[in-house]
């Protein structure tokens, strides 16, 4: 497709992931055969410790494996991006979660989409959940009603705005009709990013603060100021199983999502959306303490467990109300 170098280089970050990310690269290859495309892949693995690592040397010989200490998914990813790059000049790079399968044709439709829209620096495929149903790709940049309805989920009906505009998301008859169409932002588990758009960042994309979390919102965020598009391409497909390296974890998951959620807010917005949505972050926390009391009380909650969720909860408070970034818990608000 191109008369330089490499389409494509995939990045792709591992953590615990070994039988899903045997999966992926089973998918990448085939479809890289079938379609033609010029492209490398490189796996960073974030210190797996369930054999990812040798998986990949005996079953993708091919694919260029990098061994790096944990520090999250955008250092990971920016590690991949270096390596890619000082390797080979490539158009677009591949951001690809390990949980996810590539379906056929979709990597030759994100490239070819990309190329055809000079100001698209972002193009992300339609995502399907395993039952083959429809997992939003495109988003709204979050405001305070997309946080106030992830904190208070509407019940019955009104339950109807978790999956519409309210909450940041696109109609779903526009990933039916097949077409591309601009977004604010793309999910981060599957991307193409052209690689002319991350020259003015060294070749890197992430912001490495982001230790986990909001990392593509913000990526995409600083390439639109910068005058770069988003786009969803839904005739491409990728099945996204999500969430398998967070479950791992799922307690410093909820304080890592919190924490950058804290610090995307205050990078892009203004101090009065940012009181209205630390007040909100304040009292659902604080409710949440207080219903686990009222559990532990019923026998349905050890006092460990307590323990535990409502220390997690209580540091989200105090992230949110510190001007600096993770601080000690008052234990007042876990008692």
């Amino acid at each position: 497709m191109s008369a330089g170098g490499p389409d494509l280089g995939l990045v792709i970050v591992n953590w615990n992931v070994r039988d899903l990310l045997a999966a992926c690269l089973d998918s990448i290859y085939v479809d890289l055969a079938r379609g033609g495309l010029r492209a490398r892949v490189c796996v960073v693995d974030n210190g797996s410790e369930d054999g990812s690592a040798a998986m990949v040397r005996q079953q993708f010989p091919h694919t260029r494996l990098v061994a790096a200490e944990n520090r999250g998914m955008g250092a990971g990813n920016n590690l991949g991006l270096r390596t890619l790059a000082a390797e080979d000049d490539f158009f677009a790079y591949l951001i690809l979660n390990p949980d996810t399968l590539i379906q056929p044709g979709a990597l030759r439709t994100l490239v070819e989409a990309l190329r055809t829209r000079p100001r698209a620096g972002v193009i992300a495929p339609k995502l399907l959940n395993p039952d083959g149903s429809l997992q939003h790709s495109g988003f709204r940049f979050p405001g305070v009603i997309q946080a106030a309805l992830d904190l208070y989920p509407p019940p019955g009906r009104l339950g109807r705005l978790l999956d519409s505009g309210w909450n940041g998301r696109y109609p779903a008859r526009w990933y039916t009709a097949g077409t591309p169409f601009r977004v604010d932002h793309t999910l981060g588990a599957a991307f193409l990013v052209r690689a002319e758009a991350l020259q003015p960042w060294g070749g890197e994309l992430f912001d490495e603060s982001f230790t986990m979390y909001c990392e593509e919102i913000d990526a995409q965020w600083r390439l639109g100021r910068a005058g770069w598009e988003s786009w969803v391409a839904p005739a491409a497909a990728v099945i996204h199983y999500g969430g398998r390296s967070t479950a791992q974890d799922p307690t410093r998951s909820f304080v890592h999502l919190w924490t950058s959620r804290r610090r995307l807010y205050r990078r892009y917005h203004g101090p009065v959306v940012n009181a209205l949505v630390q007040g909100l972050v304040s009292a659902a926390m604080r409710g949440r303490i207080r219903a686990n009391h009222r559990r532990s009380q019923r026998g349905q909650l050890t006092p460990d467990r307590r323990a535990e969720l409502n220390q997690m909860l209580a540091e989200v408070v105090q992230v949110w109300q510190s001007r600096r970034g993770r601080v000690a818990i008052d234990p007042r608000l876990t008692e």
